[in-house]
């Protein structure tokens, strides 16, 4: 079978299924009420309309940290669906047939990260208009710029995209080499709802952590897009985040050493 064969089979394969569209609401849902929460809060902190006595919060950048919104807590969802994209073939057994119609096997793991793209380009859209959307009312509602005028605006929301997509790659390989479906899902969550966040905190406190921390992957996706809630909300300075082109390439990376690790150590060896 082709690889051209292979993808379209891989395609079916997804879309046939409920999983993908159930966690799209799921991130919809998740994501514009975030975007509402924040968005009423920061502004109303920059309008200075908050009670008592808090200081008023800068106006300057405050949309791209709203629309940030759909990296920074959004990214989960592209990372989950990429990693059941390959683990419930695990676990379901499906892997064979599809084996013995492509007996070549890296050839199904390349069409696996071709659907990775489109369906991270699909969550994507999905995430960024929750947010934007959202954020923009909210912003607008208040007098404040929503800044759809600035290229560099447009550029964020491309780079946003481009983590979703990136996110969802990496979570392909992530299947790919933890292949038992509850393990790799709980591994997922519990480093980016806990490890990770709890180690990005520590390194507002602890001098020298955030050289280690900003080449985490949440860090270099937040680096990608160039803003996020996460840094607002702590007050973190970002003075030491990576370029955004490097935060790319990082994220790149563990998408590249994933796939790499779990075709050489998992995905040749037998399903059943």
């Amino acid at each position: 079978m082709s690889l051209t064969a292979a993808t379209r089979a891989e395609t079916t394969k997804l879309f046939s299924t409920s999983i993908w569209w159930i966690l799209a609401i799921v991130l919809f849902a998740y994501v514009a009420f975030t975007a509402a929460a924040l968005g009423f809060v920061f502004a109303s902190a920059a309008t200075g309309s908050l009670p008592g006595d808090a200081p008023p919060l800068p106006e300057e950048g405050l949309a791209a940290t709203l629309y940030s919104t759909a990296t920074t807590v959004g990214y989960v969802f592209p990372l989950l669906v990429g990693t059941l994209m390959v683990t419930a073939e695990f676990r379901h057994k499906t892997l064979t047939p599809t084996f013995l119609a492509t007996p070549r096997r890296g050839r199904v793991l390349a069409a696996k990260l071709a659907v990775g793209i489109l369906i991270g380009v699909i969550l994507g859209i999905i995430g960024i208009a929750a947010a934007v959307a959202t954020s923009a009312a909210f912003l607008a509602g208040f007098g404040l710029e929503t800044e759809f005028t600035s290229v560099e605006t447009w550029a964020m929301i491309g780079r946003m995209l481009l983590a979703y997509v990136l996110w969802t790659l990496i979570g392909v390989g992530v299947g790919a080499l933890v292949r038992n479906q509850v393990a790799a899902i709980v591994g997922v969550l519990v480093f980016t709802q806990f490890v990770e966040p709890i180690g990005r905190t520590a390194a507002a406190f602890v001098e020298g952590l955030s050289d280690v921390t900003r080449f985490l992957p949440g860090a270099a996706s937040d680096a990608l897009v160039g803003a996020s809630v996460l840094s607002a909300s702590m007050g973190q300075a970002t003075s030491d985040d990576l370029e955004w082109w490097v935060g790319g390439l990082v994220l790149l990376g563990y998408a590249v050493v994933f796939v790499v690790l779990g075709h050489l150590a998992s995905w040749r060896r037998d399903v059943s």
